[in-house]
Parts: structure tokens; C-alpha cells; sequence
């Protein structure tokens, strides 16, 4: 027995004794009953005693006592302890619902730019740490169905000479169902967001349409998307403005357009096996009262494995008139077609290798033979799951006239017409 009930079961019993020898004096105060007062009529209030008061607990009485403080000394601790534990949760607000994550890409790397063989001044020549894009996004859910999006990018803006932040998405949406989710504002277009996925390496480069500037990622517009048959097929439908997402449109009817623009995609998957075919067809956000003679239009398909560490893709697309200037000009118009192949695969959770190659015809009329070659090659290792680090070697090529990539203006329209561009260095994404 621990001292703790010794001393309960002590103040028990001196409890129990006092009551007692209590009871027992009460006893002899009190008046004697005799034989001749047995025939006299007795007072209403006079005092019985009782042969049970005189007796104290017992032993088992006492630890039944003992036992029943002891739990709820026990009860009262363990409450203690939980409310410490557990303090009552600050008030509630907005915050409750929003979220905030980020997404930047960058590069520490050295590029070698040159046309007809010789360095291209302004060509991004020498030795630099890049961020090419910092994305973040602000998220907030109303209820079950409706929520917002509000995603920041930044760019370096040559004109200016700084860098700029712009809007990248800013849309609200009703989640109505798993087949029909509609999106109001600059969301995700059907087509390079779902290559993106596919490929997995969108931070060493662009998918090859955005690459070559025959698609963007995000427009202004009415976004319908959804899956059917549990997940086995899904859709992606936008309405936009065409002007692409830096577009902005407000103020004075200056991003007025005659027509809207269509992009869409229809989708399955099946055990990592991935089938997309896709669409575009509009002016590119031509302004109101510009006569047209073209409209821009490009058919999209891939075929994609992606699962057991691995990922194998072939994308290809065929686009016409896919420029403002082409739309707005007299003439035959012009058309482009490339095809891109990209595989990785994970040999452990950490490490991975990867290789891409692209090659686009870009103006298959207006100057045939005029081609984009593009390839990168590496290792990336995966330290946690929010940080990407690669080692990358990228080339590109171009003949026969000069090709507008994301990495730049790549060949020349004079002398030999040719370009090559070399790019080594560390490349990766930092999210969370």
C-alpha cells in the first residue's frame, strides 16, 4: 500500500471513529427510557437509538471509500491532462479555408547562343543563376462546390529591363459533380497543363508547343472539364479570348475581340497508359475591327505510359496560320507541324534520368525546310518530395531562318541562316 492511500484510508477511518464517538455521547445525553414510563405515552420527537450506530465501518467499507476517491482523483487528473493537451481552438475565420502554395524554377548555368557561327550579342550568352518562373497561388474554398484560385507568376521583362509579377490564374469555380467542374477567369488551358503532367520535367523546359510558341498554358474564358466512367475518361473544353493570359481584359474595350477562341481535349487512362487528342481554333485575341483573312487552328495528339518509374511519351500537332501577323495577312497563309518524344525513368525514389528530343518544321509554306531541333539529356536527384535538382545538357538547333523559343530568338534569317544554342548547368523546382 503506497503511503498516498495510507494517508486516505487514515483520514477515512478518524472520519469514521469521530462519527462514532459522536453518535455514542448523543446516546448518553439522552434521556433513559424506564419501566414505568413503558405504560406512559411517549413524546413524538424522543430519540431512538439505533444498535447500527454504535457500529464503525468496516474494512471493506472503507476500501470501497478509498477505491471510489481514487478514481475520481484519477477522473480528475486524466481531465486535466486533456485540456492541456488539447486547448479549445482559436476562432474561426476565412483563413480557415484558404491555402497558399508556391512553385519557382531556376537554373544556375552557362549558354553559348550562336548564329552563322558566331556569338549572338543579346543572345543570353555567359554564366548567370535564373529564376525563370516563381509562381504563387492563393486558394480558398467556400463550401462544397464553390472555390477561387488567384496564381501570381514572375518574368523578367527585357523591355523594361525588371522583373514583373502578372496575374497567371485568377478564376472562380463550381466543383457540380466529378464529371462537370466550371472554371470563370484565367484557368488552365486543356492542352499544355495536361502534357505537362505527362512529361513531369516542366522545370528544365516547356512541353514543345509552348517551347515553340504554337500554344500557351492559361487564358481568359469559360473552362468546362470533368471525368466519366470513374476516371477513365476526361475532358477539358475552354471558350477565351485568345489573347493568352498576360492579356488582361478590362479597360475601354481595348482587348475587344470579334470572336471568341475554342480549345478543348479529350482524355483516357488506363494502368498508366495515356491517350489525348486536342484542338484550337480562333483569331489569337485579334482586336475588335481588324480584318482578318486566316484563322488560326491546331490539331493536338499523344500517347503516354506513365507508372512504375517510368514515363514515355510521343506527342505530335499540325497548326495553320498560328500567329496574329499570319491572320491579318492576304495569301495562302502558312502551317507547322513537329513532333516531341520524352522518356525518364526513376531507379529509385531519389534518383532519375531523363531525355527529350523535338523537332519542328515551323513554316512549312512560307519557308519550307525551316526547322527547330531540340534535345536535353540528365540526371535529377530528388532530395525531399518539394525540391528537384538536375544536371542538364540542352541543345537546340535551327536552319534556315530564325525560330522564337523560350530560350530565345535560335538561328538567323541572313548569311547561312543557322543557330545553335548549348545549355549546361543545375536545374530545378522548389515547391510546397
Amino acid at each position: 500500500m503506497n503511503m498516498g492511500k495510507l494517508a486516505l484510508m487514515t483520514g477515512v477511518a478518524a472520519i469514521a471513529m469521530g462519527s462514532a464517538a459522536f453518535a455514542k455521547t448523543a446516546d448518553a445525553n439522552a434521556p433513559t427510557i424506564s419501566a414505568a414510563m413503558l405504560g406512559a405515552e411517549q413524546p413524538k420527537e424522543a430519540p431512538l437509538r439505533l444498535a447500527q450506530n454504535d457500529m464503525p465501518p468496516s474494512n471493506s467499507e472503507l476500501d470501497a471509500r478509498l477505491s471510489a476517491l481514487e478514481e475520481e482523483l484519477q477522473s480528475s487528473e486524466m481531465r486535466a491532462a486533456e485540456a492541456a493537451n488539447n486547448p479549445p481552438k482559436a476562432p474561426g475565420g476565412w483563413w480557415d479555408n484558404t491555402s497558399i502554395d508556391g512553385r519557382m524554377y531556376f537554373d544556375f548555368s552557362n549558354i553559348n547562343n550562336e548564329a552563322n557561327g558566331v556569338r549572338v550579342a543579346g543572345g543570353g550568352n555567359g554564366t548567370n543563376f535564373d529564376i525563370k518562373r516563381f509562381y504563387v497561388g492563393i486558394n480558398h474554398t467556400f463550401n462544397s462546390i464553390f472555390s477561387a484560385n488567384v496564381t501570381t507568376d514572375t518574368t523578367y521583362d527585357s523591355t523594361t529591363g525588371a522583373g514583373q509579377i502578372y496575374i497567371k490564374k485568377a478564376y472562380l469555380q463550381a466543383k457540380l459533380d466529378p464529371a462537370l467542374t466550371i472554371r470563370l477567369g484565367a484557368a488552365d488551358l486543356p492542352w499544355v497543363p495536361y502534357v505537362e503532367g505527362l512529361y513531369g520535367y516542366r522545370h528544365l523546359e516547356n512541353v514543345m508547343i509552348d517551347h515553340t510558341k504554337f500554344g500557351t498554358s492559361s487564358d481568359w474564358g469559360i473552362h468546362a472539364l470533368g471525368t466519366v466512367l470513374d476516371g477513365l475518361v476526361s475532358y477539358d473544353f475552354a471558350v477565351i479570348n485568345g489573347g493568352g493570359y498576360k492579356k488582361i481584359p478590362t479597360g475601354g474595350g481595348t482587348n475587344r475581340a470579334d470572336s471568341v477562341d475554342f480549345e478543348g481535349r479529350v482524355s483516357a487512362e488506363y494502368q498508366g497508359f495515356n491517350l489525348g487528342v486536342g484542338g484550337y481554333s480562333g483569331k489569337l485575341g485579334t482586336p475588335y475591327g481588324t480584318t482578318t483573312y486566316h484563322t488560326a487552328d491546331r490539331f493536338d495528339v499523344i500517347g503516354a505510359y506513365v507508372a512504375n518509374g517510368f514515363r514515355l511519351g510521343v506527342e505530335y500537332f499540325n497548326a495553320n496560320d498560328y500567329s496574329a501577323g499570319l491572320i491579318k495577312t492576304k495569301g495562302v497563309g502558312d502551317s507547322a507541324h513537329g513532333i516531341s518524344g520524352f522518356a525518364s525513368y526513376s531507379f529509385t525514389p531519389e534518383w532519375s534520368v531523363f531525355g527529350r528530343y523535338d523537332s519542328v518544321d515551323t513554316n512549312t509554306k512560307s519557308a519550307p525546310g525551316r526547322n527547330n531541333e531540340y534535345y536535353n539529356i540528365g540526371v535529377q536527384y530528388s532530395p525531399t518530395k518539394i525540391v528537384d535538382l538536375a544536371l542538364v545538357y540542352k541543345h537546340e538547333a535551327a536552319v534556315n531562318g530564325v525560330t522564337s523559343t523560350s530560350n530565345g530568338s535560335i538561328g538567323s534569317n541572313t548569311g547561312l541562316k543557322t543557330g545553335e544554342y548549348n545549355e549546361f548547368g543545375l536545374f530545378g523546382q522548389l515547391r510546397w
